[in-house]
């Protein structure tokens, strides 16, 4: 039986006012998780359309630092009080003191998770939203992950790990430079190229174990029943050719690629 198939866009990144070749953006629901790295140029384009804005820990600070650099033309204090979180969540051992209780003041859900130590902030917010979103339907969820990449490599690992943990939610961890996010090995994907915003570079790595299998099109540099793990080869440094990917593989894989300035 053939597999279920799972389709992809960055639509998401596009200006308000540009049409999108896909309507994932108009059917998707969105749901902003801020972590504790420096926020890329594109955070208030998607504060504005995410259903749900967490703030894991110290990434209030980011917001409350980091809006007001970003629109610069603007009232800090208006800044601040505008991009205001739903939630910030975690063991509270980052967020200052004063931003905590000026985001408390203004009605944002303080949750103190100080007693679990055996999961990460990230972990936590993406808990939180799947269980508490108010939306009837979760499958047209997406989780938006800021300030995921960068900074120590094994927080960077632990947030890759979430995507492996939670692999039947379509969860994207952004930087300014690259998005990246996981295409499970129960579902073939079709990855729709958004090339005004991202491209040509990419890359496909197995995670949770190698690859005996994975077929691709649309790349530069396509596989074809080809096995990739570590210690041998993976797909770094291949070129988006087409406006669609399509991959299926018999092991999860990272997905990711450049995003443009």
């Amino acid at each position: 039986m053939p597999l279920p198939a799972m389709t992809h866009s960055s639509a998401f990144l596009l200006p308000a006012s540009a049409p999108s070749p896909s309507n994932d953006a108009a059917t998707t629901t969105y749901a902003l998780v801020v972590l504790n790295q420096r926020l890329p140029r594109f955070a208030p384009l998607l504060w504005a359309r995410a259903r749900l804005r967490l703030c894991a820990d110290g990434g209030a600070n980011r917001v409350f630092d980091g809006m007001p650099e970003l629109l610069p033309g603007e009232d800090p204090a208006e800044v601040r009080a505008r991009y205001k979180p739903d939630v910030i969540k975690g063991d509270m051992d980052s967020i200052r003191p004063e931003v905590k209780d000026y985001y408390s003041n203004l009605g944002t859900n303080i949750v103190d998770e100080s007693h679990d130590q055996d999961t990460t902030d990230l972990h936590k917010c993406v808990s939180f939203i799947t269980r508490d979103l108010p939306v009837s339907d979760k499958s047209n969820l997406c989780i938006l992950v800021l300030g995921a990449l960068g900074g120590r490599f094994d927080h960077e690992m632990g947030n890759i790990n979430v995507l492996y943990r939670y692999s039947s939610t379509k969860i994207v961890l952004l930087s300014d430079d690259c998005s990246i996010f996981l295409l499970p090995k129960t579902h073939t994907h079709e990855i729709h190229i958004e090339k005004s915003i991202e491209g040509p570079h990419c890359g496909l790595i197995p995670i949770g174990g190698p690859s005996t299998s994975t077929t691709t099109a649309g790349l530069r540099w396509n596989l074809d029943n080809t096995s990739m793990s570590y210690g041998g080869l993976v797909s770094t440094s291949n070129i988006v050719d087409d406006d669609i990917v399509t991959v299926t593989s018999d092991s999860d894989l990272v997905w990711t690629i450049s995003l443009r300035n």
